[in-house]
């Protein structure tokens, strides 16, 4: 298909202003509609360019940036499925969940103004209706400007035009927590603003060090070796620390409890499983694949830090009480796994890393839309008071305890597959080298999977399991809107689980590639 990457990137963008009209006029339903059929549109141009092997599309752009263009190869390809299969799904469960958060802000906002004036304001339905209709023609306007700038960081042939798209990635973030998140939601927004812009900034910082060097921004034109040494260590540090602040690994971490607990639950499913991992996106192509030689002197480093992230997330994780907090510490945990792959300076440990990324979306995907539920039909995320949900809503049941086992890494589900390959090439590289370090390091990390089945186990146990308490007799199961969503993602996680070749046959070739095995 001609131009099939760039109507990828831009048609959810310039559809944006109509999905936020038909909101307005029309309400939630249409605008879910429209919202889900740009981006099925899109998921399937992008799912016919990954088969059709490696798609390139480059654009004239400005002499001081280079070349405008997109790039899907073994690395972007799964990537990018995994993102817009994830928003493709979420468009439908938002409908119900966002519903249910503009009622609860419209009630807030009435008993304000009632406080204010000192009368009792009586709610109108047709008041009602039209606030609703607002608030849900912004909010797929903003999602869909949100699903695009994810997708065009990973297919981006340029650094400059990487930053553009990671920067844009932020601001729809922002006001989506900002706007209808949970708690002091504004204070929470502004942290997320301020920690991933800074961390952005620090990324610009590494690629101007390169691109002014090299004397291009295009990917086409870094050569490591016509960078002088001290110049290509100090960008490559820069870098690994920007991406780290999107990554959430350990140091950096300190944004994302706050920012998963307080997101609206679909905009969680979203940063958790498919932002946040984007930094390693970054890793990958621009510190593996551009600069491989500082690559292996920093590889035992990212190693460490990952294994670091993996304890802490993991044990931070058995602490929450509230399941969103719960999930967000889990997700700082499964970074880790993620760089810790990484730093095994094997193929198969990179091409684990990668897998991880693609279980942590469906796993990670499966348990926040679990969480929202909670929300929408039982109205409290502590866990402490819930327990014997698995009789009453036994198809959320069933979907979460899919996603645990995904996160896990228990078969028949992709999350075997992912740790399997990541501690194979994590053990092959310590065996190679002869590395005691590398040794601790895979031991330690067998004691983080450890810590994961802890607090998954712990989770569904209070959640699903035990007596019910009396004021969750009357529970019901979430409507269809949120369960089929979920159904499609469990079984996606099965399959890909049994037959891991859907992208380990991308993946695993690329892998070996970079380092030239």
């Amino acid at each position: 298909m001609e131009y099939a990457l760039l109507q990828a990137v831009f048609l959810p963008l310039l559809l944006s202003p109509v999905a936020y009209l038909i909101g307005r006029k029309a309400g939630p339903n249409p605008a879910m509609w429209f919202t889900f059929a740009i981006l099925l549109y899109t998921t399937i141009i992008v799912i016919q360019a990954a088969l059709n092997g490696t798609t390139e599309e480059h654009y004239p752009w400005t002499e001081q940036f280079g070349e405008f263009g997109f790039l899907m190869d073994g690395l972007a390809s799964p990537f990018a499925i995994m993102i817009y299969v994830l928003c493709t799904i979420l468009a439908l469960y938002s409908k119900p969940y966002m519903i249910h958060k503009f009622h609860e802000q419209y009630e807030e906002e009435q008993k304000e103004i009632s406080i204010t004036t000192g009368n009792s304001t009586i709610v109108e339905s047709r008041s009602l209706t039209s606030y609703v209709n607002a608030k849900s023609g912004l909010y797929f306007a903003l999602y869909l400007v949100f699903a695009m700038g994810m997708l065009g960081t990973v297919l981006a042939t340029n650094l400059i035009e990487f930053y553009v798209f990671f920067e844009v990635m932020l601001i729809p973030g922002f006001f989506l927590v900002a706007l209808w998140g949970d708690g002091p939601r504004r204070k929470i927004g502004l942290m997320f603003l301020f920690w991933t812009h800074a961390g952005a900034v620090v990324l610009l910082l590494g690629f101007l060090m390169i691109g002014l060097t090299v004397g291009s921004f295009d990917f086409v034109d870094i050569q490591e070796s016509a960078i002088p040494q001290d110049i290509v260590l100090i960008s490559a540090i820069a870098i690994s620390i920007g991406l780290g602040v999107k990554l959430a690994v350990f140091m950096f971490h300190v944004w994302l409890p706050w920012v998963h607990g307080s997101a609206p639950t679909p905009i969680s499913a979203l940063l958790s499983p498919a932002m946040i991992g984007i930094g390693a996106y970054g890793i990958f192509r621009l510190i593996v694949e551009f600069l491989p030689s500082t690559f292996s002197e920093l590889s035992i480093w990212f190693h460490i830090w990952g294994l670091v992230t993996m304890l802490y997330g993991g044990a931070m994780a058995l602490m929450q009480d509230d399941i969103k907090r719960l999930l967000a510490y889990s997700s700082i945990s499964q970074m880790g796994y993620i760089l810790f792959g990484i730093g095994s300076m094997s193929a198969l440990g990179l091409a684990g890393a990668e897998m991880m990324y693609v279980t942590h979306a469906l796993g990670k995907g499966l348990l926040f839309m679990t969480a929202g539920i909670l929300i929408v039909k039982v109205g409290t995320r502590s866990i402490s008071q819930l327990g014997g949900l698995a009789g009453k809503m036994p198809i959320t049941a069933v979907c979460a305890v899919i996603g645990a086992l995904t996160i896990m890494g228990v078969p028949p589900t992709s999350g075997f597959m992912g740790e399997w390959i990541l501690f194979y090439g994590a053990l092959e590289t310590a065996i190679e080298e002869g590395s005691t370090v590398r040794a601790v390091t895979f031991g330690l990390g067998l004691v983080a999977t450890a810590l994961t089945m802890s607090y998954m186990l712990w989770m569904l146990k209070r959640v699903f399991f035990g007596k019910t308490p009396e004021h969750l007799v009357n529970v019901k199961e979430g409507s269809w809107y949120m369960t089929a969503p979920m159904m499609v993602l469990a079984g996606f996680t099965i399959v890909l689980g049994i037959y891991p070749d859907i992208f380990l046959e991308q993946i695993v070739p690329y892998m070996n590639g970079v380092l030239g095995v």
